[in-house]
């Protein structure tokens, strides 16, 4: 089979796979980016993939060159690379995007691990231009009520399985309140 044959044909698979996953986006034919971990997540990032005209029987380029990425030391970008890069060795001769990315996505707490949350880094990496989402940092998240066991307990007791308070909880019993008054 052809170069360009295998390579329709993992495009085609591709496109099926990533359909309405929006951490993938299709650039062209040939190039494709996949955002790993939510947006937000200081431990996010972005991998660009590009394929060669004889792929898969060499390497595609991986660049995490993304504006996306300026939050990340180079030295875990190039850590990040290196372990992608043997991944490719690997895979050489076959369709390898997939894969490339699902690896990334299950080993992404290994590869930033020693990633700080909190780095300034120069802009002066190298940038490229596209529209991506940048997450807000100053928004706070709400913090939702923590509830202890016997609280939580309490509760699903006074509800029903649909979370609902059954019927009559809050009526007053009229003879009780009458009983009160004396006539």
């Amino acid at each position: 089979m052809a170069a360009n044959e295998d390579q329709e044909m993992e495009l085609e698979a591709l496109r099926s796979i990533y359909e309405g996953d929006v951490c993938f986006k299709e650039l062209s034919p040939v190039s494709f980016q996949y955002r790993i971990g939510e947006n937000g997540d200081p431990k996010a990032f972005l991998i660009e993939i590009s394929w060669p005209e004889t792929y898969p029987q060499t390497a595609p380029n991986i660049s995490m060159n993304a504006f996306f990425n300026n939050t990340i030391s180079s030295a875990i970008k190039q850590s990040i690379l290196d372990k992608l890069m043997e991944e490719v060795e690997v895979n050489l001769g076959t369709a390898m995007t997939y894969t490339l990315f699902e690896y990334a996505k299950d080993n992404k707490e290994l590869f930033m691990e020693n990633q700080p949350v909190h780095i300034v880094t120069s802009v002066g990496n190298n940038i490229s231009i596209g529209t991506h989402e940048i997450a807000p940092s100053s928004k706070k998240r709400d913090k939702k009520e923590q509830l202890s066991k016997t609280q939580k307990r309490k509760l699903a007791d006074k509800t029903d399985h649909k979370g609902e308070l059954p019927r009559g909880w809050n009526w007053v019993d009229v003879i009780k309140h009458v009983s009160i008054f004396k006539f």
